[in-house]
């Protein structure tokens, strides 16, 4: 059986940030994690199915796994599959979302089932705004998207882990779709269900979706308690002071400097400072990074190439070549210690988060004494000058000041540097 790991979205809802699958998080990207995954649950002939925008650094991530180019991005998933049948059109196959982050076992349960497909079931116990799966005795007969809460058809939701073992039969399925809809996979699997014997395997272990920004301090959190025991790369350095206490992986050439805390699960990256008197908790720090004197990390994600001086940085994700000036607070918790709400595609969406800080995208520039509300985001390439309070959501290459109280916003025409320019500087810590 072929495993098709699906990463063709446009991580449209991930804004801020770009590439969700290539965002690095616990030394790993969340595509490597996939894959690892998928190993761990028996899947051996894993193929990548991409679009023009991530395909290459995919390849390069894994230049041993064949790769598939979904040809119509706009066709959604059927597109993906449609794409997959044409090179991949005569062995059974499992479709896996490449942003549904789910236990080893669950794959193994799927490659054992039996019938002419498999659905992936999990039990949820409260309302969750996803597609249920309508199921009698233990065969899949339909699925009824977004019920509203009392009209669920069971306590089974639909999770992008679906086995088909008739390939022709799904060709044919996809190919009489009402195709001005965007639900061309969904309408082929009703006509499936009606003649074709879809089993439910039930699950009921860990699940995290990757839609939103914020799910990455979510996946974070899985992936440090999977961290079961603490390890130090030998090229890096402790100083004698340092404190490094719980499950912690330093990586190699990394450098915990005097009197700095690490306090585990966490995770810091290769080459990384965390200097003197600084604190890291319940976090991921990625390569290269500079958490600096007196600042706080914590429950955060931090891409590469991140430089912090004297802040407080509290369940946030930040992009890669970001750098936070001295006196910089992200505001983490609502005065009310209410759900954090956050914008996306002008929507209201609450995070399910009480505590939830910023998201600041790639090669941004924040200055000095600088404060953000919680729930915000700050787009890439922008600079936020001192003393400035984001209470909004400020776009891609934006220069933002602070005049008479207001917010001032206009084009940003300064390039931020690049890591390379800042190692002259990191040659001096």
């Amino acid at each position: 059986m072929n495993t098709f790991l699906l990463l063709a979205g446009r991580s449209t809802r991930f804004w801020p940030l770009t590439e969700k699958t290539l965002f690095p998080i616990c030394g790993k990207t969340l595509l490597e994690h996939q894959v690892d995954r998928l190993r761990a649950g028996g899947c051996e002939n894993i193929i990548l199915v991409g679009g023009a925008h991530n395909l290459d650094e995919a390849r390069q991530a894994f230049p041993d796994l064949p790769t598939v180019e979904q040809e119509n991005l706009e066709l959604g998933m059927r597109g993906a599959v449609l794409s997959i049948l044409k090179e991949y059109g005569s062995d059974p196959l499992m479709i896996v979302g490449g942003n549904d982050v789910i236990e080893p076992r669950a794959y193994k349960e799927l490659i054992a089932s039996e019938g002419d497909g498999a659905i992936l079931a999990y039990k949820v116990t409260q309302y969750f705004p996803g597609g249920y799966l309508s199921i009698d005795g233990d065969r899949v007969t339909g699925i009824v998207e977004k019920p509203g809460e009392g009209n669920e058809p069971s306590d089974a939701i639909n999770i992008v882990a679906h086995v088909h073992r008739d390939p022709a039969a799904l060709s044919e399925a996809l190919g009489d779709v009402d195709e001005s809809t965007d639900d061309g996979y969904e309408q082929a699997l009703a006509k499936l269900f009606t003649t074709k014997e879809y089993k439910a395997v039930s699950y009921d272990g860990m699940w995290q979706a990757v839609k939103y920004p914020w799910h990455l301090i979510d996946l974070c959190e899985v992936l440090l308690e999977e961290i079961t025991e603490g390890r130090t790369d030998p090229t890096a350095e402790i100083h004698p002071t340092a404190e490094i206490v719980g499950n912690v992986i330093i990586d190699a050439g990394a450098r915990i400097m005097h009197n700095a805390v690490v306090r585990g699960p966490a995770y810091i990256g290769k080459n990384t400072i965390v200097a003197n008197n600084a604190l890291v908790r319940n976090s991921s720090v990625g390569d290269d990074s500079v958490v600096g004197y007196n600042t706080e990390v914590k429950a955060s994600v931090l891409h590469s190439n991140v430089w912090t001086h004297m802040n407080y940085v509290g369940e946030s994700v930040i992009g890669s070549n970001v750098s936070i000036g001295g006196g910089t607070i992200t505001g983490n918790l609502r005065l009310d210690e209410g759900e954090v709400i956050s914008i996306v595609k002008n929507e209201k969406i609450g995070t399910g988060r009480t505590k939830f800080g910023t998201v600041i995208g790639n090669n941004a520039r924040i200055g000095i004494h600088v404060s953000t509300n919680p729930g915000v985001k700050i787009g890439a390439g922008t600079f936020v000058s001192s003393k400035t309070l984001i209470s909004e959501d400020i776009e891609d290459e934006k220069f933002v000041t602070t005049k008479n109280g207001e917010l001032h916003i206009r084009e940003n025409r300064t390039k931020s540097s690049t890591p390379a320019d800042r190692e002259v500087f990191r040659k001096k810590l």
